[in-house]
C-alpha cells in the first residue's frame, strides 16, 4: 500500500483525500467544494494504485475532474438519487437526468433550459413510458430537479436568470447555462455499452464461469477478490453484518488485516463487535448521512433508537418475539428493472452472453449458515415510544411535525432502515445490534433567558448525543 509510505506529517491530507473520492466519486472544480480538485491532484498516483489494490476501483484525474469507477457487488434500492432538498429520484427524474445529459452532450457552450427542455422533450417521446410536457407543472419540477443535480456537481453553471422562474412559469422565466463538458463526458462513463445488456445483473461483478459445463462444480473463488469485496463492504455500507454474509465472506472479514488496510487509507475507526464490523469516520464527512445529526427528525430517530436499545436489553421486561431478517428479493428487483429495459435499443448480435445475466448475489444471497434471530418490536410500541418523545419534547420540534405525528414517525423508521439500525418488515421493525451503540442518550435542557420582559422565561429541550460517528 502506497499510503503506508506517505508522511506522518501528509498522512492526514492523503486519507482525508481517500474520503473525499470514495464518498463522492466525482470530483471537479466547484464539487463538494474548491479545495476538493486540488488535494486529490496531489495524491493521484498514490490513490490510485492504492485504490485498485485494495478494493479494484479505477481512478483518472484530469486538470478538472477526477473520476472514480467503483465496482457493484449487489443491487442497492436505498441509495437513490436526491434531489438538493433529499426528495428522491422518482423514474421520470432519472430519465430526465439521462436525457439531458444526452443532450448536453452534443450541445455547444452554452444553453437555455427551454432549449435543454425541448432536446429532452423529444428524445422522451421516443421511450415509452416516459414523457415531458412543459404544461404540466409536475414534468417541469422533476426535470428542473434533474437539472439541478448536474448543476450542483459542475456539468452546467448557471450563467444568467433562475430555474424556479421558469419552472413556475415557462413564459415567463428562462435560465442560461455554461457547459462544463470535461463534467459531462465525466459523468457517464458506464463499465459496458449499454446497448449490448440484456440484464442490470450484468452490470454486477462476477467472474467468468468456465467454458466447460463439466467444470462448474470446481471453480472456486478468488480469496483476494472476496477480501476486496469485504474492503468494498466497509466503505460503501453502514454496517457489515457477519449474518449477511457467506462462509468465505464471514472468514475474509474476521481477518484484522481486510479493516486494518481500510482504516490506513480513510483514516476510519474499525468498531468490531461479535455481529459485525462498522466504520466509524471521526470528521463526520464521509457518510452521506451524518447520524447523529441535528434536525427533529434525526433527533427523534436518535431517541428512538435509545429507546429500542433499552427495551431490546431489559432483562426485566417481558420477551420480545424474534425472527430472522427476510431474504433479500435482489432477483425480483433485478427482473422489474430488467423489464423496463426497451429491447428496441439493444444490438442483439453484441449482447452479453447469458452466463453475464448472472452475479454473486444470485448465490450469496442466503448464508450457508442458521440465520440468526433478532428481536420484533410492532407497530404499536413504536407509535406509543413516538408518542412519549413528542409529549415531553414536542414543543421544541419543527412545525411542520409538531401536527404530523405519523409523518414523524414514518421518516424517523425511514433514517434508522437506512442506517441499517433496524430492518423493516411486515408489522414492525427488527432491531439490529448496531442499536446498543446509542443505548444511554442523553437529552440537555437549556435554559435561555429573556432577552425583554416582552417575553417570559422559556425552556428548550435539545436532545443530544456526547459522541458522534
Amino acid at each position: 500500500m502506497r499510503s503506508r509510505s506517505v508522511s506522518p506529517l501528509d498522512l492526514d491530507a492523503y486519507q482525508r483525500a481517500a474520503r473525499v473520492i470514495l464518498s463522492n466519486h466525482l470530483v471537479t472544480q466547484t464539487y463538494p467544494d474548491r479545495l476538493a480538485l486540488p488535494l486529490l491532484r496531489r495524491w493521484a498516483t498514490e490513490l490510485r494504485d492504492d485504490l485498485l489494490e485494495l478494493f479494484g476501483y479505477r481512478l483518472e484525474v484530469t486538470e478538472t475532474t477526477a473520476r472514480l469507477f467503483t465496482v457493484a457487488d449487489r443491487l442497492e434500492p436505498g441509495a437513490p438519487a436526491r434531489t438538493a432538498n433529499e426528495r428522491t429520484f422518482d423514474r421520470h427524474r432519472y430519465a430526465y437526468l439521462a436525457l439531458a445529459l444526452a443532450a448536453l452532450g452534443r450541445a455547444g457552450n452554452q444553453i437555455t433550459l427551454s432549449e435543454l427542455a425541448d432536446h429532452v422533450a423529444v428524445e422522451a417521446a421516443q421511450v415509452p413510458g416516459v414523457e415531458l410536457s412543459t404544461d404540466r407543472a409536475p414534468d417541469r419540477d422533476a426535470f428542473v430537479d434533474a437539472v439541478g443535480w448536474l448543476a450542483a456537481r459542475g456539468a452546467i453553471v448557471l450563467a444568467d436568470g433562475d430555474a424556479g422562474g421558469w419552472a413556475s412559469n415557462p413564459e415567463a422565466g428562462e435560465a442560461l447555462y455554461d457547459i462544463d463538458r470535461s463534467v459531462v463526458v465525466a459523468l457517464f462513463r458506464p463499465p459496458r455499452a449499454l446497448q449490448h445488456l440484456t440484464s442490470v445483473r450484468t452490470l454486477l461483478t462476477g467472474e467468468k464461469p468456465p467454458l466447460d459445463d463439466d467444470l462448474v462444480g470446481l471453480r472456486t473463488v478468488d480469496p483476494r477478490e472476496t477480501t476486496r469485496r469485504m474492503r468494498r463492504a466497509l466503505v460503501e455500507r453502514p454496517v457489515v453484518y457477519a449474518d449477511e454474509l457467506t462462509d468465505e465472506e464471514r472468514l475474509q472479514l474476521a481477518l484484522p488485516r481486510t479493516a486494518a488496510d481500510v482504516e490506513d487509507l480513510t483514516g476510519l475507526v474499525a468498531e468490531r463487535r461479535a455481529e459485525g464490523i462498522a466504520m466509524i469516520d471521526p470528521s463526520g464527512r464521509m457518510s452521506d448521512v451524518r447520524f447523529p445529526s441535528t434536525g427533529t427528525v434525526a433527533q427523534v430517530a436518535l431517541l428512538l433508537a435509545g429507546e429500542m436499545a433499552d427495551r431490546v436489553l431489559d432483562l426485566d421486561a417481558p420477551e420480545l418475539p424474534r425472527q430472522p431478517l427476510p431474504v433479500p428479493r435482489l432477483a425480483e428487483l433485478a427482473d422489474q428493472l430488467d423489464s423496463a429495459i426497451p429491447t428496441s435499443g439493444i444490438f442483439t448480435h453484441l449482447a452479453e452472453p447469458a452466463w453475464a445475466a448472472t452475479s454473486p448475489e444470485d448465490h450469496s444471497e442466503v448464508p450457508s449458515t442458521e440465520p440468526a434471530q433478532y428481536s420484533l418490536l410492532d407497530y404499536e410500541w413504536i407509535s406509543a415510544a413516538v408518542d412519549e418523545l413528542v409529549r415531553q419534547f414536542g414543543r421544541t420540534f419543527a412545525a411542520q411535525w409538531q401536527a404530523d405525528r405519523d409523518g414523524l414517525q414514518r421518516n424517523a423508521i425511514a433514517l434508522l432502515d437506512r442506517l441499517q439500525l433496524i430492518r423493516v418488515v411486515d408489522g414492525g421493525v427488527l432491531v439490529m445490534p448496531a442499536v446498543a451503540r446509542f443505548r444511554g442518550v442523553v437529552v440537555n435542557i437549556r435554559d435561555r433567558s429573556a432577552q425583554s420582559e416582552l417575553f417570559h422565561d422559556a425552556v428548550e429541550s435539545v436532545p443530544s448525543r456526547s459522541e458522534e460517528k
